[in-house]
């Protein structure tokens, strides 16, 4: 797929409509930033966005990948799939970011433990020391996994954790 192809395509096609960057984003709820990065070929559509743009150019979601008009019309049947694979990846995004706030919440209480030990000035003794140094070890633990899980290698790291998960209950894909 060549997105810089796919992305002059998408820009001739807002034109045609008569739509600028901003009247765009407005009606997809994104950025105007958003749209002439798109365009430009920097970046890429969610593949949701790409439907709605499918209706709103009036025009098949495979001339939009392939960044070039093409006679044939996308049935029913697999614009329906699509938008199944579309919902199944945005339920994924949410699971992953309600995870992400609940390691937050758990850092931020550790650290809470952590300060709250040190400015009562307890962190010195015993069973403090071993709770505050519990705590800290807590909130750089969760700022390590935000950066992963929201790092570019987050897929892949879920993917080799399934496939390794496969692999010890015995059901190598």
């Amino acid at each position: 797929m060549n997105i810089v192809k796919m992305g002059s395509f998408l820009q001739e096609l807002r034109k045609e409509k008569g739509l600028t960057q901003e009247q765009l984003a407005e009606k997809l709820g994104v950025a105007r930033r958003t749209v002439s990065r798109w365009e430009t070929g920097s970046n890429l559509p969610d593949m949701d966005i790409l439907i709605e743009l499918s209706d709103l150019y009036e025009t098949d979601l495979r001339e939009i990948l392939n960044g070039e008009r093409k006679s044939e019309r996308m049935n029913e049947e697999l614009k329906e799939t699509v938008l199944q694979v579309a919902d199944y990846s945005n339920e994924e995004k949410t699971r992953l970011l309600n995870r992400m706030h609940w390691l937050f919440i758990a850092g931020g209480i550790g650290f809470a433990a952590f300060l709250v030990i040190n400015v009562l000035g307890l962190e010195t003794t015993a069973p403090y020391e071993a709770i505050g140094s519990f705590g800290l070890g807590i909130a750089f633990g969760m700022i390590i996994l935000g950066v992963i899980f929201t790092g570019r290698n987050a897929a892949k790291l879920r993917e080799n954790k399934m496939r390794l998960l496969s692999k010890v209950r015995g059901t190598d894909r």
